[in-house]
């Protein structure tokens, strides 16, 4: 079996496996999905070779995962997604999954604690 450099450049697919792009019911990857956000961020840039076939670098792909984290995980508008790639500030994923998951847990405690407030007053009746 020839295992492919990972250096090299990945098909439409393979990168839709990279970002778990899959369609849910039918099992199958959404590589169409890659294809719009090409149209909506300019910094989406794919080498279209022979036969019109998209292949990625590194590069390309961790912006494609830049995509995919501020509109599927932070559920951001696709033009609030490209304010924040158009910025000067530097995007890191760690940075903010950590923050967003620490937003999570904040707001899941305090949405816990207005529960037991509420069952509180509930028994003071």
């Amino acid at each position: 079996m020839i295992h492919k450099s990972n250096k090299a450049y990945k098909s439409i697919g393979e990168v839709a496996k990279i970002l778990n792009l899959t369609n849910k019911k039918k099992g199958t990857l959404n590589t169409h999905t890659i294809r719009f956000w090409e149209k909506k961020f300019k910094q989406i840039k794919p080498n279209i070779l022979n036969g019109n076939r998209r292949y990625y670098n590194d590069n390309t792909i961790e912006i494609l995962k830049k995509v995919k984290y501020l509109l599927k995980d932070q559920g951001m508008t696709i033009y609030g997604a490209q304010k924040v790639l158009n910025s000067d500030k530097s995007l890191k994923l760690d940075e903010f999954s950590n923050n967003s998951i620490n937003a999570g847990y904040n707001i899941k405690n305090k949405v816990k604690n207005i529960s037991n407030l509420i069952k509180q007053i509930k028994s003071l009746k």
